[in-house]
């Protein structure tokens, strides 16, 4: 532990870089022992949320904190996909009951409802936006063909363009795909 830093201390400091969540891992890649997390829950500030899984309660929610602990309960190598791609950045006018995730290895994790596991080939190509590992915009975009209506993914890349979220080629890929 560094000198004169409390666990509490090092354990806010993560959350704050993650939505207010802490896991196990990362306590413990700050030199903070696994048992000292049910500890500080215990007295108080901190809640548990799943398995190696915690919420310091007063750090301000945001939009963001039910993508990142969807991310944060299935581990390092989960990413945003699909209609929560969509979702996150406010396209397509999605609403998804379920958030999705990928994973590319085999996981079984015990989620809540509301969150849906699927597995991928390894390899596939993420992102990060907003500090939440995701599936590229593009390849969102396109994936969700068959399941939102093609006019509102024209929409949502036209708006994904104008925002900065779409490269020149990933543009030209989508407009090939969604305007045939």
């Amino acid at each position: 532990m560094r000198t004169g830093v409390k666990y509490r201390e090092i354990v806010r400091e993560i959350a704050h870089d993650n939505y207010g969540y802490v896991t196990t891992h990362a306590a413990a890649r700050a030199d903070v022992p696994p048992g000292e997390l049910p500890k500080l829950a215990a007295r108080g500030g901190l809640k548990n949320i799943a398995y190696g899984l915690y919420r310091v309660t007063d750090i301000p929610p945001t939009p963001y904190d039910q993508y990142a602990e969807a991310l944060l309960r299935i581990g390092e190598d989960a990413y945003l996909h699909g209609e929560s791609v969509l979702a996150l950045h406010g396209l397509a006018d999605v609403n998804p009951r379920r958030i999705k995730i990928a994973v590319p290895r085999r996981a079984r994790p015990k989620l809540p409802p509301h969150i849906e596991l699927n597995s991928t080939p390894p390899g596939g190509r993420t992102v990060l936006y907003e500090g939440l590992n995701s599936q590229p915009v593009a390849d969102a975009l396109l994936e969700c063909r068959g399941r939102v209506v093609t006019e509102r993914l024209q929409a949502a890349a036209r708006q994904a363009r104008s925002d900065g979220l779409l490269t020149t080629g990933e543009w030209k890929r989508v407009r090939k795909e969604l305007w045939p």
